[in-house]
């Protein structure tokens, strides 16, 4: 069952999106240092994580993984994908920043592996829906610790994703981080840029 409706009242939001397995849910953990069941298994979580914090008008919203799921139909995986767009139309005025998490080792691949005369990638559709949406969106590049050509694999990022390489200028833009790690800055940085440029340094203390 899927349940999107689950979001506290708050006006203020910061939203995790991505693929099933890319560490979303760690990610989601190193930011507010609280665990949520995530199940053993890619893409388990069907629903929102939502958190807040009492005094603050502000969410951290953990969004379903979208693509491929083990053991999940793709009618449901088309479900879902469908309820993280409307969710994210919904809310858009809200999104101070969208995180778009990919996994560092292996989004190259599965962006080449799906771009096609008829597909585009379920990554570069998201980064370029967001960005219609006129939300502010950070890659963060999940895994970089298994990376070793870093600048490399962020520049042919940038390539996939229409951002004229390199990557280093784009640094509001493609937060290279290892949620495993706590290894965040980058990301911490990005966000940051963006909540000052919407004036909202009060929430800093998030990132």
């Amino acid at each position: 069952m899927i349940e999107f409706d689950t979001r506290p009242n708050r006006d203020a939001e910061v939203a995790l999106v991505g693929r099933s397995n890319v560490g979303k849910s760690t990610l989601m953990r190193e930011l507010t240092g609280h665990s949520f069941d995530t199940g053993g298994k890619p893409g388990v979580t069907r629903s929102p994580n939502h958190y807040d914090w009492a005094p603050e008008d502000f969410v951290i919203t953990d969004l379903p993984g979208f693509g491929f799921m083990s053991g999940v139909d793709e009618e449901l995986r088309e479900e879902i994908k469908t309820e993280i767009v409307h969710y994210l139309e919904e809310y858009a005025d809200n999104v101070l920043v969208a995180i778009l998490v990919v996994d560092g080792k292996s989004v190259i691949d599965i962006i080449d592996r799906h771009s096609g005369p008829d597909e585009i990638p379920y990554d570069v559709e998201m980064f370029h829906f967001l960005r219609d949406l006129d939300v502010p969106t950070v890659v963060a590049v999940n895994k970089m610790d298994k990376v070793d050509d870093e600048d490399e694999r962020l520049d042919a990022l940038c390539d996939r994703l229409g951002l004229y390489p390199p990557w280093k200028q784009w640094q509001d833009t493609i937060a290279p981080i290892s949620a495993k790690r706590g290894q965040l800055e980058p990301l911490h940085e990005a966000v940051r840029n963006h909540l000052h440029e919407q004036e909202r340094d009060d929430l800093f203390k998030f990132f």
